[in-house]
């Protein structure tokens, strides 16, 4: 009983999961936002969910595709203005 339990609680955690555009804690964590967006260091010295990307054909205009400090994801960066 205790195993089932304990795997559960990952997924309660992905409940609270932040949308694209709202403040999380951990830059590079993809724990924190939704399916598709990780967190990422953003230029007003907090992190935000993004859009994950690869290319920059991932991204919408007005976002550009960089990496995050501190890990190996890239994320859709709102293009500074």
């Amino acid at each position: 009983m205790t195993l089932a339990l304990l795997a559960l609680v990952p997924l309660a955690g992905r409940s609270g999961a932040g949308e694209v555009g709202e403040e999380c804690d951990t830059s590079n964590s993809r724990d924190e936002c939704v399916d598709g967006a990780v967190c990422t260091n953003a230029a007003d010295d907090t992190n935000r969910c993004r859009v994950l990307c690869t290319q920059q054909e991932d991204c919408k205009s007005g976002t550009t595709c960089n990496g995050i400090s501190g890990g190996s994801n890239k994320s859709c960066q709102p293009d500074k203005p």
